[in-house]
């Protein structure tokens, strides 16, 4: 027993000394997000008056222009634009595609295509061939799949809690199905929209070419057209045709959007944000245009409390996360050459929905560093203080600062992929209060990670 309690107290001496102030100042910000919160009215404007962003697009030079006016209105201490390159694709006119039986039934499938896609150059048609998964498309001999359209039926395992594992699962059939395809000799892929519904919505997303194999067109269709093609395909062989007027151009050159409070202790920085790209449909909401608020909400609270940061707190709108990652990866290489001292980035990219807690990418010191918050938060409803993924847009700053501390903003995952890559994805699906207990989060664990790093 004497042990025990020798233990406890050791364990005790290592937490850190969170004082009656440090309490105080976490309910002031959480008071600001939700009684006089601009989260709710910035997202609003960044849907309706931008509108989808996809990179190169001229709505996302407009929401380029918009962040920086809306960051420079705060009165931040420094709010500029850092240059980058970025990769310009377009979908063109609206996808058609149906499928059809030997008695000249069509029925017409709801369809975008995945982004970077080549075009079909007209409508194709061809004999439809069903696998399940990448692993099965392999097993198939050329013979099998040449000349014709490869439909991959692959849906969400349910059984996952999190959603984001059921993506994890699926992404393969997205991101390298159109060149195992093409291994075969097919003329095109489809694949399952990535979604947990079954609706009418189609969901895109970017796929990966390997540049030593002939391009084929890549398309999603919705998750219940895809029961409806498998529904036909049991009964006889079924025919798919497809019109995509897509197009790839040089890359051009857009920016990320950066807005910063100066430390007073020290030049060291913690960087949080999210993207400000989106795909070309819906609104972008909440991917990612509530990661964006977020940011932006908790630099104007925490400078609204007249908080005096140790450390530079900078606040970065990432742009083309999306189909490049051609922004998160110019920040940390000009970062490395400013020979700048980063030691923790944060990021929201997961949806205006309820924060759970903080998903930490470090050491086993670290995440204990994190894991010492738990007492604080609780009453927030903040509980998940764990292992795990960070965000896209900062992952290239873990290659240029390994020693560095990254967390990923961690909610509730069960709405996201209705919306993700959809029309569906629009401002009246974020919930207002939700949406601003983001942004508390956000700006708490900024501050206490503020308070605690070195």
């Amino acid at each position: 027993m004497k042990q025990i309690i020798i233990v406890i107290v050791l364990f005790l001496l290592t937490l850190p000394s969170f004082s009656q102030n440090d309490s105080v100042f976490v309910r002031k910000i959480y008071d600001e997000a939700l009684e006089k919160g601009q989260a709710h009215e910035n997202l609003r404007y960044l849907c309706k008056n931008i509108g989808a962003r996809i990179t190169a697009s001229a709505e996302a030079e407009m929401a380029v222009r918009w962040g920086f006016e809306l960051l420079k209105s705060y009165a931040f201490d420094s709010v500029y634009l850092q240059e980058t390159k970025v990769p310009h694709w377009e979908r063109g006119t609206t996808e058609a595609a149906w499928i059809s039986n030997s008695s000249n039934q069509y029925l017409k499938l709801n369809v975008l295509a995945l982004g970077g896609s080549v075009a079909t150059n007209g409508l194709i048609e061809a004999e439809v061939v069903v696998v399940q998964t990448i692993d099965e498309l392999k097993t198939k001999s050329a013979k099998e799949i040449k000349d014709k359209i490869v439909f991959i039926n692959q849906a969400f395992d349910q059984k996952f809690i999190n959603t984001f594992s059921s993506y994890g699962h699926c992404y393969p059939i997205r991101a390298n199905g159109a060149s195992e395809a093409s291994k075969l000799g097919a003329k095109a892929v489809i694949i399952r929209s990535l979604s947990t519904p079954t609706d009418h919505f189609a969901h895109t997303g970017v796929l990966n070419y390997d540049e030593t194999i002939k391009k084929i067109p890549a398309a999603a269709i919705s998750t219940k057209d895809a029961d409806a093609l498998i529904n036909w395909y049991a009964k006889e062989k079924i025919k798919f045709s497809l019109e995509m007027d897509c197009k790839t151009y040089p890359e051009a050159i857009s920016y990320n959007v950066i807005g910063e409070m100066k430390g007073t202790k020290d030049n060291k920085i913690i960087t949080f944000g999210g993207h400000l790209d989106s795909w070309d449909v819906g609104e972008g909401a909440h991917d990612d245009g509530a990661g964006i608020v977020h940011s932006i909400e908790a630099l104007r609270i925490l400078k609204q409390l007249n908080y005096k940061p140790n450390h530079t707190l900078r606040c970065v709108l990432f742009m083309n996360e999306e189909n490049g990652n051609f922004g998160g990866n110019t920040y940390a290489q000009l970062a490395k050459q400013k020979k700048e001292q980063h030691i923790a980035a944060i990021e929201s990219d997961r949806g205006g929905f309820l924060p759970i807690g903080f998903d930490v990418r470090g050491t086993d010191e670290q995440l204990k560093l994190v894991q010492q918050y738990q007492k604080l938060l609780f009453d927030y409803d903040l509980l998940k203080f764990k292992k795990g993924y960070s965000g896209v847009d900062i992952s290239p700053l873990m290659d240029e600062y390994p020693e560095m501390i990254q967390i990923g903003i961690a909610i509730n995952s069960q709405q996201y992929f209705n919306y993700h890559h959809s029309h569906a994805d629009v401002f009246e699906t974020v919930n207002k209060r939700e949406l601003e207990l983001g942004t508390a989060a956000m700006a708490t664990i900024v501050y206490l990670l503020d308070k605690t790093l070195e």
